[in-house]
């Protein structure tokens, strides 16, 4: 597929540093924060010593405590609340895990700030504590017992069905913790105007931001505003209120001061959400063939002593393929750890290198092709609902993938390939999918007599480049350049402003702008197709700037979600719809060389493609794709958090610790989109690209490694050592 010639809209704002980011605003005035953190694993608080903190010249305040009627708890936002975590640090004495705030410093410089926030020192009492899964006093509990609205997936009758299935692959995967480390770090610049309170922070969720804080110190939310035009990477870590707005708030309040805090990266590792880990036991029942009569997916992953952030690894590879039974069962270990949280493709990246690598086994122990066996076990069918897919183009994904990539010059034997320098060759494929979800939304467009058009909609721009889209399509719907046309999003002023994650920004927001456009051309008096002079037509109403206001909710979804959604409330609805069930699909192909001596591993060549309905911003979604695939080369060799199990928290706290891929890490990679509009979803025919195009790429590095090595890989990250 060839890019067109068009620049991201917001191209040169960020090109010529012109585009502001949380804490870029420098208010007159301004004051800096900075956090102490507990350096124990678990236990309380018995005294905390601020006297040589407070002595630093230009210490304002060093805050350890707040009252009740002063600082609320937000709620858990998968529990009906609004930050990432349940529990608020500087309530109480409680230490829940290592990295939690216990002391707020603010101060005239960042310098003074940051050396006060060191010399602040506590004496606690310790308790025994559990980082991981399979630490002692870790306890778990079956998820659908706790979570009852969180229900397993099972079809059929699946335990018996393996039992008399000839083929039977059983194995087990794990999948490590890993931080979304973005390169904007976690920051806020707060400040008081009058009664009203304004936050510039870079989030994913400024409704919940807003809602959250109000619901902490008791405003009335309409007195907060929210202001994020762009974010420097979300990925998830900014999916909700963070624990640091509440105190940041009363600060500024207490010093009639507006204050900034950016937090370090390494307190980022502990005062933000992650990917917890994971254990997967894929079981799959086939015949002789490879056609699949039973698959079983048991999975357990960590949370949070204080909160059940629940696993949905199942609902994807419950739909990968035909299978008439599957089990899914899913249990969640509490440990001593914030609340873990969501991170690109947040249970199906762990999924689906767990389930394809087991497709991958069953292939081979078939003595199928492992295209062929994917193909051979395709549906059109949602297995667990019966009702049809809205779109489902994964079969066009495999063969139009397998044909760009050479799959056909592949000597299936494992090892039998060598490069001319005597590296083990290896070629591996896998598949993926994304629930496609969809939330309320509210549109604001208005038309000025200098011919442009304003857009103010649900939605945050996290680099995905939902600008370009929205302003793309307003654009080729008018027929008006798209430097004409001015998109807001991110911004409480202009339109609630749901959480835009899980790749559900393009399908909200667009339907939404989509259903603006019809109304703005009826105040127009232009018609519901064709090209628009907008400044003559605007000079013709006589009536000044014509403005319009429409809510678009997803199919089937109750009208009344949008009064969730301007509460601040978690409102998407999906992948199962009244009459469709609805995900994105993708193929990734993947070339791994393992030199003969050192081992290393590297990734010349990959190849991935997505089906995600109608391409709405050509430009981006390549973006999109590479940033995914690299990821995904990141997650298979490169990404794990360590935890302490000395001391608590996790131990590589910076980037120099916790490697991600680079640029030499990256060589070829190619993509393609099947580019067939889902129109039975939304009027644009537009589902999810973000997430899915992670997704089994690094199943397809395990699989390479595999078929180059004839070593199955069963934990990430693959290492030198796992390969000797």
């Amino acid at each position: 597929m060839k890019t067109p010639d068009l620049r991201r809209v917001d191209a040169h704002e960020k090109v010529t540093g012109t585009a502001r980011y949380g804490a870029d605003r420098v208010p007159a005035d301004l004051a800096y924060a900075m956090f102490a953190v507990a350096t124990i694993g678990k236990g309380r608080t018995v005294a905390i010593d601020t006297a040589a903190a407070e002595a630093v010249p230009g210490v304002r305040l060093v805050l350890t405590r707040f009252t009740e009627d002063e600082l609320r708890g937000p709620g858990f936002l998968m529990g009906g609340g609004f930050a990432f975590q349940s529990l608020q640090p500087l309530l109480s004495d409680v230490v829940a895990y290592r990295g939690q705030p216990i002391a707020l410093v603010v101060a005239d410089t960042l310098v003074a700030a940051t050396e006060a926030a060191e010399l602040v020192r506590a004496r606690y009492e310790t308790e025994p504590f559990a980082v991981g899964i399979d630490d002692e006093g870790a306890t778990s509990v079956l998820q659908e017992e706790a979570l009852s609205w969180f229900p397993d997936v099972k079809v059929g009758d699946a335990e018996s069905a393996y039992a008399a299935s000839p083929v039977q692959i059983d194995e087990t995967y794990l999948h490590p913790a890993q931080h979304q480390v973005p390169m904007e770090l976690i920051s806020s610049v707060v400040e008081w105007r009058g009664d009203r309170l304004v936050v510039h922070e870079s989030t994913q969720n400024a409704g919940a931001l807003r809602h959250g804080v109000a619901t902490q110190l008791n405003l009335d939310p309409a007195d907060v505003e929210v202001i994020s035009p762009y974010i420097g990477g979300g990925f998830g870590s900014r999916n909700a209120l963070q624990p640091h707005i509440g105190p940041l708030a009363l600060a500024a309040r207490r010093l009639m001061r507006p204050v900034k805090l950016v937090i370090p990266r390494p307190q980022t590792f502990h005062t933000g959400s992650f990917r917890p880990v994971s254990r997967h036991r894929i079981r799959l029942g086939a015949d002789s063939s490879g056609r699949l009569l039973a698959a079983l997916h048991d999975a357990e992953h960590q949370t949070s002593r204080h909160d059940l952030y629940p696993a949905m690894f199942t609902e994807m590879t419950s739909r990968l393929y035909a299978v008439p039974n599957f089990g899914g069962r899913q249990r969640l270990v509490q440990t001593d750890v914030q609340t873990p949280g969501f991170m690109r493709a947040p249970m199906e990246g762990p999924a689906s290198f767990a389930f394809e690598s087991a497709i991958d086994a069953l292939a081979y122990a078939t003595g199928q092709d492992p295209v062929e066996l994917r193909l051979a076990n395709d549906t059109a069918t949602d297995p667990v609902t019966g009702l049809p897919f809205s779109s489902r183009h994964l079969a066009q994904c495999l063969t139009r993938g397998a044909e760009r990539f050479g799959w056909g010059k592949r000597d299936p034997r494992p090892g039998s390939m060598r490069a001319a320098d005597g590296s083990f060759v290896g070629l591996g494929v896998a598949v993926g999918a994304h629930p496609v979800l969809v939330a309320p939304a509210v549109a604001r467009m208005s038309a000025a007599a200098d011919g442009r058009v304003t857009v103010g909609v649900d939605g945050h721009e996290m680099g995905q480049g939902i600008r370009s889209a929205i302003a793309l399509l307003v654009a080729e719907d008018l027929g008006v350049p798209v430097r004409d046309v001015v998109v807001q999003v991110g911004d409480t002023r202009f339109a609630p402003q749901h959480l835009t994650a899980g790749a559900w920004g393009t399908a909200t927001a667009l339907p939404a702008v989509h259903k603006a456009l019809r109304e703005l051309r009826k105040h127009l008096g232009t018609g519901d197709t064709g090209t628009v002079d907008v400044a003559a037509a605007v000079r013709a109403t006589g009536g000044g700037s014509p403005e319009v206001e429409v809510t678009s909710v997803g199919p089937g979804q109750p009208p009344e979600m949008l009064d969730r959604s301007r509460a601040g409330l978690f409102s998407a609805a999906g992948p199962v719809f009244p009459d469709f069930t609805a995900f994105s699909w993708v193929a990734h192909f993947v070339e791994v060389r393992i030199e003969a001596t050192t081992r290393r591993i590297s990734v010349p060549r990959a190849l991935c493609v997505v089906d995600c309905g109608r391409v709405a911003s050509p430009v981006t979604a390549v973006s999109q794709v590479r940033g995914g695939v690299v990821w995904g080369i990141s997650q298979a060799l490169r990404e794990s958090s360590e935890v302490d199990g000395r001391f608590g928290g996790f131990l590589n706290t910076t980037l120099e610790e916790y490697p991600v891929a680079v640029n030499a890490d990256i060589q070829e990679i190619d993509f393609d989109f099947i580019d067939e509009p889902d129109l039975l979803l939304n009027d644009v025919g537009v589902k999810g690209l973000g997430e899915v195009t992670m997704i089994g790429a690094a199943a397809a590095v395990a699989n390479a490694v595999f078929h180059a090595t004839g070593q199955r890989q069963n934990q990430l990250p693959i290492r030198i050592e796992h390969v000797m």
